[in-house]
């Protein structure tokens, strides 16, 4: 498939393909034009890179080549599950250079953009760029509690038979429900080639180490020199927005969008307005 015709196509149908780092075979896709840097994305807790919103990708992919994959022992990548954020960090470095690119851009939703941090303090060779969404910093206050936010909602999830991410990543209002449901259905576009649902052990594993995270002593952020984008909803029970705010103080010229009326998936809820303002920064 030429980068024309993958420019041209939904990010459900682009294959899968795999590479082997430090013994373990990542399961990636990519989308766009090829010979720029490429813009690698981070997912979420539990998640696949079938839990990309193909909203979010494929305008991106339209301008910039952007790369998905699943961390080592997550959907089609093999290996086991690392206990700590800077492991899966170095994960994603070893990836990263398996692909041959010398620098690349990073864009770490949730527990992604936790690893971007990482990755961007231990490799800052590595990074040209960075967006964080829905994240927070090492020592971030509230970010232990993760473990009893999310089994809660996992737990009201099955209760009402609805996906767990309507509750985690969206207000339970007017605004919110409706996104929620629309995001859903936006995950389902993938009909074919998906990736297994992340196991009960690796689930906790990567659970663990983000409360580890929150619980570490706090980042020195001001390391970070390369421009960063923050963005998250204004109500996050995940990560507590102030942490945002807090990213944007210490990260210098960092620049912060917060949506409103959103949470943790403020970025999903408000694609067609976060789309704009990631491709303008990512375009500089």
């Amino acid at each position: 498939m030429s980068s024309e015709q993958q420019n041209q196509s939904s990010y459900f149908q682009v294959p899968s393909k795999t590479v082997t780092a430090n013994g373990v075979s990542y399961a990636y896709r990519e989308m766009g034009p090829k010979g720029g840097v490429p813009v690698i994305f981070l997912i979420h807790l539990a998640g696949t890179m079938d839990n990309w919103d193909p909203r979010i990708i494929e305008p991106i992919a339209a301008k910039h080549h952007v790369i998905t994959f699943s961390n080592r022992g997550v959907g089609a990548s093999t290996g086991s599950v690392p206990d700590t954020i800077e492991a899966m960090a170095d994960d994603a470095a070893a990836f990263i250079q398996a692909l041959g690119y010398p620098t690349v851009e990073l864009f770490g939703f949730s527990l992604g953009g936790m690893i971007a941090q990482s990755l961007v303090v231990k490799h800052p060779s590595l990074v040209r760029k960075l967006v964080l969404a829905g994240t927070g910093p090492a020592g971030g206050e509230g970010i232990q509690q993760i473990i009893g936010t999310t089994y809660y909602d996992v737990v009201r999830g099955a209760l009402t038979r609805q996906d767990p991410k309507e509750f985690l990543f969206f207000n339970r209002n007017a605004a919110g429900k409706p996104a929620a449901r629309a995001f859903i259905q936006r995950l389902k576009e993938r009909t074919t080639n998906s990736e297994a649902p992340i196991s009960l052990k690796a689930f906790q594993t990567q659970l663990k180490a983000i409360r580890r995270w929150g619980l570490s002593p706090s980042a020195d952020l001001g390391v970070i020199t390369q421009p960063t984008l923050i963005a998250n909803g204004d109500n996050d029970r995940m990560v507590p927005s102030v942490l945002s705010s807090d990213m944007h103080r210490r990260i210098p010229g960092s620049e912060l969008v917060i949506y409103p009326d959103s949470g943790h998936g403020g970025i999903f809820q408000f694609h067609d307005r976060f789309v704009p303002v990631a491709l303008e920064f990512l375009g500089r």
